[in-house]
């Protein structure tokens, strides 16, 4: 899932970023590591290059010469903004008059290679009334600038300038003419800068810019497939998706819906090639992600993309036809038809995806996993389910085939499909019974679940499976790893076996997968389930002796720091030991000083005894916590570290024991915790950038230690999953 490619065509002298034209058949949005890149075999692909051409064709210019002097003139014009001698105010006179010069020549200089470098710097600097004065004037050509390598990015420049604009209430009105005017002349053959490399992304850019959202936001251009990924299989944080969906501008809504209607008003045939060209699929899916909720445009505007133009409406939405349900299934196998799929699943209102569901995906949901494109449709489908009854629809049908699906390379299938039963917590114990039957024959032992999830391509691409065994060195499978965090995000009676699986693997193999990027993942997932103590203490020992190997890695040391916050006391101090040997290194690492700190090894050295009153009192406090709240359909683990005697019968009598010697102190370890918890935490919202550092007191009076530290329960380590997927 890679982000899109940069132009081919790229200009060294380009500013950063500008390059526009993607590598064949990447993905819009969402990337695709699985090289989903090549345009597939629907049968109507084939008639794309002799289409594209008599658009190309319908829109050749004839481009006169730049004469000497007017070359000479922005030259010089050129040398002066680089020398630094012009002040801001002669600076904005020059430009104007610069642009004064272009006027009827707009086309000519703004392709030329060498001026339409001068041209962007003009546009940046000008002011609003000159900006739209050109657009107003160039608006004829602006397509065939828009369409041309150089002009395109004169084009994109004068539309982010424009954008800066719309912060100021009193140029709404200009900025709307101009853009107006622009799209006036955009609608009348829309089809020709849809399909164009350069001309589909200015394109792109001005329908966000009448929705007053940037293109370069993480949603609109070029997101990352690991966002889209940690979406789909629920890692994605609910903030994250709140913020993404405000708009900064209130935009140009009835310019947006002119545009948006003028781009979609063409023939059945041509929407046909629009639905699988590359580049207009991108301008289609970006327009279908700036309409999200507005269910009563998109129940006209994805009808139209569909093919569906003589649909009827009924009560409870949309009506697909049998044989447009049949060409919507055929072309699913294209590329980019497949993208623009997955965008109509993820903003179509919930009529209509059911509608989409019942006619088009219902009983060729399999067929369409096993595709090396349509695979991705389905799992857009499946994370997208609204209710329990789709659920039962969509897992009827793929349930037996979880281990043709995954035999198959199509894991994803299998991930998007446990994700979404827990979302919508229906089929969760059929889930993990169906994944491990996949990976487990009736006769087989349950104890090699996990190993056989961590390598999963490896154990599925062996001939004989009874004799595959772990794979020493061998990078463990992402979406494998994937699914066993999944998994354990379950309740602890769903997954049994899983848990057995994990805590009874050999030691060696235990430090293998903490020390692997992805393996380390599903140890993290499973010291945060709510997984019994004994079991994840079982884990945790075999891991003795390497903490401090593992903390000096970016990813191990978030490892550590789990089985910190779930082991006892004598673990604890196990591993603080082992980082005090590695402290140097440890400090000169990106994760270090934190880890550091959040342990407190500095505490830990210089007053060990201290150090261990204060995990206690912290355990205590948690504790007393998960008294008050926690029951058991709670989701919080039922953990106590404060002793290894916390196994014992006695344990919740030592424990009231230690919080009454406590309470008995002038000042209780417990509350002392709590005002340092609500102290460093408001810190931490004020802002986390101070330089200036606390010192350490201790009052020999009262014995009262005093800590630096942070919260104990990080909210800067809980987000590292939504922040730092590696895919």
């Amino acid at each position: 899932m890679g982000e899109r490619g940069k132009s081919s065509n790229n200009h060294s002298s380009r500013k950063k970023g500008m390059g526009r034209k993607a590598q064949k058949g990447s993905r819009g949005f969402d990337g695709d590591s699985n090289k989903r890149n090549q345009s597939s075999g629907a049968a109507n692909v084939k008639a794309a290059p002799k289409k594209q051409s008599e658009f190309e064709h319908q829109n050749q210019f004839v481009r006169k010469e730049i004469d000497p002097e007017t070359s000479k003139y922005f030259s010089e014009i050129a040398n002066l903004f680089d020398s630094n001698e012009v002040d801001i105010e002669e600076r904005s006179v020059i430009c104007g008059n610069a642009l004064e010069e272009t006027r009827g020549r707009e086309y000519e200089i703004a392709t030329d290679y060498i001026i339409s470098h001068v041209l962007q710097t003009l546009l940046e600097g000008c002011q609003l009334d000159q900006l739209c004065s050109f657009l107003r004037n160039s608006a004829t050509v602006f397509p065939a600038i828009a369409m041309d390598r150089s002009g395109s990015h004169v084009a994109e420049s004068a539309l982010k300038s424009l954008a800066s604009h719309l912060e100021n209430p009193d140029a709404y009105s200009v900025i709307e003419e101009a853009l107006t005017s622009i799209c006036k002349v955009i609608v009348d053959n829309p089809l020709d800068m849809m399909c164009n490399c350069y001309g589909s992304h200015v394109l792109r850019r001005l329908l966000c810019l009448c929705k007053g959202v940037s293109l370069d936001s993480p949603e609109l251009h070029g997101a990352k497939s690991s966002k889209a990924l940690a979406k789909r299989l629920n890692l994605k944080m609910s903030q994250l998706d709140e913020n993404n969906e405000q708009f900064p501008h209130q935009g140009f809504p009835d310019v947006l819906k002119y545009l948006i209607s003028g781009l979609l008003n063409c023939s059945r045939e041509d929407m046909k090639y629009l639905q699988v060209d590359q580049f207009s699929s991108l301008v289609l899916q970006t327009a279908l992600r700036l309409m999200l909720k507005q269910d009563e445009e998109l129940l006209e505007i994805i009808p139209l993309i569909l093919g569906c133009n003589s649909t009827s409406k009924k009560e409870e939405g949309v009506h697909i036809d049998t044989d447009v349900a049949k060409e919507i299934l055929e072309s699913m196998k294209d590329n980019s038809f497949s993208h623009l799929v997955e965008v109509i699943l993820e903003v179509a209102p919930e009529s209509l995806y059911k509608e989409m569901l019942n006619k088009v995906f219902k009983n060729s949901l399999f067929e369409l996993s096993l595709d090396r494109c349509a695979n991705f449709v389905i799992q857009a489908l499946i994370s997208h389910t609204k209710d329990q009854e789709q659920m039962g629809l969509i897992w009827e049908e793929l349930a037996p085939k979880f281990k043709d699906l995954l035999e198959q390379g199509k894991s994803g299938v299998v991930a998007s499909l446990i994700a979404v039963s827990q979302r919508l917590q229906s089929h969760e114990h059929k889930c993990c019974e169906a994944l491990a039957g996949a990976v487990c024959s009736t006769n087989e032992s349950h104890s090699f679940i996990v190993q056989r999830l961590l390598f999963l391509d490896n154990y599925f691409g062996c001939q004989d499976k009874s004799t595959w065994e772990w794979s020493p060195g061998a990078k463990m499978h992402v979406m494998g790893c994937l699914i066993l965090q999944e998994i354990f995000k379950c309740s602890s009676d769903l997954i049994q076996p899983y848990i057995t699986s994990l805590t009874s693997m050999q030691a060696e193999h235990t430090i293998e997968t903490a020390k692997d990027s992805s393996g380390a993942r599903v140890i993290e997932a499973f010291l945060a389930s709510n997984a019994a103590t004994k079991q994840k203490r079982r884990l945790i020992i075999k891991l003795r002796g390497h903490f401090g190997e593992l903390s000096l890695h970016t990813s191990g040391s978030f490892t550590v720091e789990k089985c910190f916050d779930a082991c006892n006391l004598s673990l604890r101090e196990a591993i603080a030991t082992e980082l005090l040997d590695v402290k140097a290194d440890l400090a000169k690492t990106k994760q270090g000083p934190f880890l550091l700190r959040k342990l407190d090894i500095d505490g830990y050295a210089s007053r060990p005894e201290q150090w261990k009153s204060r995990q206690e009192a912290q355990q205590s406090t948690y504790n007393e916590f998960c008294s008050a709240f926690g029951s058991g359909k709670s989701n919080f683990p039922k953990n106590t570290f404060v002793s290894d005697a916390s196994e014992d019968a006695s344990q919740e009598a030592e424990l009231k024991n230690k919080r009454k010697e406590i309470d008995h102190r002038p000042t209780s370890g417990v509350k002392r915790h709590r005002e340092e918890h609500a102290r460093d935490k408001d810190e931490h919202f004020a802002g986390e950038k101070r330089t200036k550092q606390r010192k350490i007191k201790t009052n020999e009076a009262t014995d009262k230690p005093v800590t630096n530290k942070r919260p104990f329960l990080s909210g800067e380590m809980k987000n590292r999953h939504s922040n730092k997927l590696r895919i």
